[in-house]
């Protein structure tokens, strides 16, 4: 042991401090703690690793890297190590690094079936769904009865489209662990419902065998709500919805007017003295972005563009939001968005393209389809100006109640509460008509009600905003082999359908107060 060096009992209690910081996302804190740690001898990899986690938390990206790095000079073989250059490489827009080390590690992990589910989800990250759903398969063949590792093989089979496969397999999990109520959820989504064969009698009675507030009953009662949807028993499912969604809700501490307040400051500071006056970055053809609140009619799009044999869409990517954090220097939502304005749009352009040039692409153009952009549109039309931006805009009550009725798996806070969900809809809609005044040639948007109701017509119109050539694929997205990991993902393997279209009059009256609210906000219903 070096002089000054902690003992065993110290340095555990150091890093066990460490983590629950990290776990606070205390990053600040945190750092100092590591960088006290190391200061007392502690030449260990451990140290090295938190401080890295601390400085992606405080989007210092770069250091972040270079102490992955460091890491793994020290230990080459280091399994922790290797995730974290991995994930480190994501951050900074590095994915063709950060593709070769998981390859490097899949191909060590071939009888490691914990470390394969480790890699298959990093693989997924960066939208490699292939390539994680054959970790997947690999570690159940080491491990078949593992009712984890069968619930992440049925997630990655909706991902590449084997939606049968995916009901049986989560089936098994529920067989394996009855508890596991995400999978009890999540196969029910897979298809419509019908009489003679539902789920809604297990459903029940795992929801009765829960104790009083249990975190279970959320994904259960969403579960109940979707089939008895189906079913057509719309008084039980929207009473096992409000039920869900309540619950859920009473799980955050989040305030929408945070978000709202926050968009209002966008259009405050891409204003038109911004749109006239921001030097403009050099064209740069490729990007195409596809935008709108989630359960829009985006993954829909998404599959109709990237039907033409020119387009490959990377899904629901963050490249944009990473390559502004690393330019701003900030992660903090205030100080990113004052130092946004000042960015030199060509710099922002470049980096985001640098950025997705590393994910390997196959095609001359792509698709960034990432709901979240619509925020960045100022930027996006100034760093990208020959960029065609297609925004997808639903019925505003179909819209609030789409995602009112979505399990996210993580983000959209905001979805959970009826009054929440209209006051995020309202300032949406506001800065949506802010970019469309700002930049009318940059932006399409597109009705989803339209594109149901007139698919060819509307589509023909997507494609020449995107100034390609139409393609009769295009009306055949159903048959995209390519994978998608959106919560629409088992519905974009199908045909178009009016299913969804008018849903919220099958509602009317339990919607009343969030249709109020719009409406006294001046939005036609």
């Amino acid at each position: 042991m070096s002089p000054g060096e902690p003992v065993a009992e110290e340095y555990q209690a150091a890093v066990r401090d460490i983590r629950k910081l990290l776990s606070q996302r205390r990053a600040d804190d945190a750092a100092r703690a590591c960088e006290a740690l190391n200061e007392r001898g502690a030449a260990r990899t451990e140290p090295v690793l938190l401080l890295g986690k601390a400085r992606q938390q405080q989007g210092r990206f770069a250091e972040s890297l270079a102490l992955a790095e460091k890491a793994l000079t020290r230990e080459p073989a280091h399994v922790g190590a290797q995730l974290q250059f991995a994930e480190a490489c994501i951050f900074c827009g590095q994915h063709d690094r950060a593709l070769q080390q998981l390859a490097s590690l899949e191909q060590s992990a071939s009888n490691d079936a914990n470390l394969l589910q480790h890699v298959a989800e990093f693989f997924a990250h960066v939208g490699k769904h292939q390539e994680a759903h054959r970790c997947y398969l690999r570690a159940i063949e080491l491990d078949a009865d593992n009712p984890r590792f069968l619930y992440n093989l049925a997630s990655s089979y909706i991902a590449v489209g084997e939606l049968e496969q995916a009901e049986k397999t989560f089936s098994k999990v529920i067989g394996l662990n009855p508890a596991d109520v995400d999978a009890w959820h999540n196969r029910s989504t897979l298809r419509k419902q019908t009489r003679a064969n539902n789920h809604v009698a297990e459903l029940a009675n795992a929801l009765d065998k829960l104790r009083p507030g249990d975190a279970g009953e959320v994904p259960l009662c969403y579960a109940l709500a979707k089939e008895y949807e189906d079913l057509g028993d719309d008084e039980q499912s929207f009473a096992y919805l409000a039920k869900g969604a309540a619950s859920r809700r009473s799980r955050m501490a989040y305030d929408v007017r945070n978000d709202t307040t926050v968009m209002r400051r966008i259009a405050e500071l891409f204003n038109t003295s911004y749109s006239h006056q921001a030097h403009e970055a050099t064209a740069r053809p490729g990007p195409i972005f596809v935008l709108g609140l989630p359960r829009s009619g985006t993954t829909l799009v998404d599959r109709i563009v990237s039907s033409l044999s020119r387009v490959e869409s990377l899904g629901e990517i963050n490249d944009f939001a990473l390559a502004l954090t690393r330019l701003g220097k900030s992660v903090d939502k205030n100080e990113l968005l004052s130092a946004s304005v000042g960015i030199e749009p060509d710099a922002l352009g470049a980096e985001y393209l640098r950025s997705v040039a590393s994910y390997g692409r196959g095609t001359e153009f792509f698709i960034d389809k990432t709901p979240a952009n619509y925020l960045y549109i100022g930027l996006i039309a100034k760093a990208l100006p020959k960029a065609p931006i297609i925004h997808v805009k639903r019925h505003p009550v179909d819209s609030c109640l789409a995602m009112y009725r979505t399990l996210f798996r993580m983000g959209y806070p905001f979805s959970y509460d009826l009054n929440d969900l209209a006051d995020y809809y309202i300032a949406y809609d506001a800065l949506m008509k802010h970019w469309q005044s700002l930049f009318p040639d940059a932006l399409l948007t597109v009705s989803y009600e339209e594109l149901v109701e007139e698919q060819e017509t509307v589509s023909r119109q997507i494609i020449s905003h995107c100034g390609l050539e139409w393609e009769a694929s295009c009306l055949a997205f159903d048959k995209n082999k390519a994978p998608v990991a959106t919560a629409s993902a088992a519905q974009v393997r199908r045909p178009i359908y009016r299913d969804a279209v008018a849903r919220w009059r099958r509602f009317e009256t339990q919607l009343a107060p969030l249709i109020a609210r719009l409406q006294d906000a001046g939005i036609a219903i």
